[in-house]
């Protein structure tokens, strides 16, 4: 095995490779990347067995065909520290060792056996749907904030992609939720769309958006009954779905919270973070006494002080104490789009509605603390 490359071409590739190796080492060849040098193109594959990163690079020279696996970070890490415009040689010596140059530097990998590496099934048989790639990336970036850190409840722990209807229109909706606070987001697909219900799990969530975010071209995405596929140009992600059942959601979304506060978005979030300051633990409650033009803001800590200020707002109805889960809360505002932020109360101790002005396929439900 024997080509050369240049350095940006491979770094790409491998830094989305470093999101999906087991780096808790309980298998050894979980750690290493897959390098198969073919005809024309060379072919990178890492996994975890749960998550495959596949990705073709053609822009490359080959001079003999081969094929090893090493250590993914290893290899990540001598190419951050090698100049940009280098070009890396690599030249597979025997089964155990893998030489690389560039510049005036010389590396020898050590390599385990292609043999020992997982092999993946990539045949699915399902309709293939195509999303645009920055509305996939908003749905994503928007239903994950809620995503559980409760193992216990697995069904939790990442997104539930469903297909939904309003208006005569289908959507593909995200929803997440910890039990404290929901988020949900939806991007408007063909009316006859196929698409089966799955909890995306939260790892895959945070990869795909790493590459959703680097790479601007459309998704494909096909679904098995055990298994997601998203090809992204050259680039394939494919994972295991979760195996559970994602709780009924809608039940616990409110529909009649008729007390409408608008507050202006960044002041907002300004607000929350300068009085959680003197707060050590930023989960401890953030206080709002709103009235029909202002809304006080505070944070009173046993451990470190208080701190309070005020902003304008604009509410419908008398005045209204409640406290939220600071950081709950700034998770949702910093995920408005619009200038301004919609919260719908019912009471001080029943969940609260707070939705986006610019974006109508999008809601957050959070829980009121009791302090």
């Amino acid at each position: 095995m024997q080509f050369s490359i240049k350095r940006d071409v491979l770094l790409k590739s491998l830094n989305f490779v470093q999101g999906v190796v087991e780096k808790k080492n309980t298998l050894p060849i979980l750690s290493n990347v897959l390098i198969d040098v073919q005809e024309n193109k060379i072919i990178i594959i890492a996994t975890d067995l749960d998550i495959i990163f596949y990705d073709e690079i053609s822009d490359v020279k080959i001079q003999k065909k081969g094929s090893t696996t090493t250590s993914a970070s290893v290899l990540y890490d001598i190419l951050r520290k090698i100049s940009g415009n280098s070009e890396i040689k690599f030249n597979l010596k025997d089964e155990k060792k893998l030489s690389l140059s560039a510049d005036s530097s010389d590396f020898n990998l050590l390599c385990l056996p292609t043999d020992n590496f997982p092999t993946f099934d990539d045949n699915f048989d399902k309709q293939m749907i195509e999303l645009n790639n920055e509305q996939l990336l908003s749905l994503l970036n928007k239903s994950k904030i809620s995503i559980s850190n409760d193992d216990t409840r697995h069904y939790l722990n990442g997104i539930f992609l469903h297909i939904t209807e309003s208006n005569n229109k289908t959507f593909l909706t995200g929803v997440s939720t910890d039990s404290h606070r929901l988020s949900s987001s939806s991007l408007e697909v063909k009316n006859d769309v196929k698409f089966s219900s799955i909890i995306l799990p939260r790892k895959t969530v945070f990869q795909l958006c790493s590459l959703l975010t680097e790479i601007k071209i459309p998704v494909n995405i096909q679904i098995s009954d055990t298994k997601i596929k998203f090809i992204i140009g050259n680039m394939k992600l494919i994972s295991k779905v979760i195996d559970g059942k994602f709780p009924d959601y809608r039940k616990v979304v409110p529909v009649d919270n008729k007390k409408t506060l608008i507050v202006p978005t960044k002041e907002f979030i300004d607000s929350i973070e300068r009085v959680t300051t003197v707060s050590i633990d930023r989960k401890e409650g953030v206080k709002l006494v709103i009235n029909k033009e202002n809304v006080n803001l505070s944070v009173n800590s046993t451990n470190s002080g208080d701190g309070n200020e005020a902003i304008k707002g604009d509410f419908n109805d008398k005045d209204l104490t409640i406290s939220f889960n600071s950081k709950y809360l700034l998770d949702i505002a910093n995920q408005v789009e619009d200038k301004k932020l919609k919260l719908n109360f019912k009471d001080s101790t029943s969940p609260v509605l707070i939705e986006d002005i610019s974006d109508k396929n999008s809601y957050y439900v959070i829980m009121p603390m009791k302090i």
